[in-house]
């Protein structure tokens, strides 16, 4: 191998170690806590909801809005029972 055959390597495999971290590391301006808010959103949101069906979604919106108040509801009931007792 001559010299500009080595260079030439040498530049395509700094372009694949390039390539590959692009894919696995973060976009810039995204955060792990943005993602996780915003697919907390989508949750909520029933955006996961198939087909469109306007019951399904608003089922699905009211039953998951339940379930947080329940979760809440409980979480304070049992800190006000056994901790701040």
């Amino acid at each position: 191998m001559n010299r500009h055959e080595k260079e030439e390597a040498r530049r395509r495999e700094a372009l694949r170690d390039l390539e590959r971290v692009g894919e696995t590391s973060e976009v810039i301006g995204t955060s792990a806590f943005t993602r996780a808010a915003r697919g907390t959103l989508d949750h909520f949101s029933a955006n996961d909801a198939e087909g469109g069906d306007w019951a399904e979604v608003w089922g699905k919106r009211i039953a998951r809005g339940l379930s947080l108040a329940a979760l809440l509801f409980l979480a304070v009931y049992l800190t006000v029972t056994y901790i701040l007792r």
